[in-house]
């Protein structure tokens, strides 16, 4: 599942919040961002380790111990 890729700190404390099943208002809120920068910055986040959704993100954000 996915790709190798380092992810910024940024991302992390995006998919961090997303794996306590906040949601994307909550994180939005959190982060002083829009709920729109905020999908846009997680499908990039899917683009750039190769999944296709947030779930898989997270997924693939635990199993590679990166939150």
């Amino acid at each position: 599942m996915g790709r190798v890729s380092n992810l910024s700190d940024d991302d992390l404390a995006i998919l961090r919040p997303l794996s306590q099943g906040l949601t994307t208002d909550v994180i939005a809120r959190e982060l002083n961002i829009s709920e729109r920068t905020l999908r846009r910055r997680v499908r990039t986040i899917c683009n750039q380790i190769g999944v296709d959704t947030p779930i898989e993100a997270v997924v693939w954000a635990v199993r590679t111990r990166r939150i």
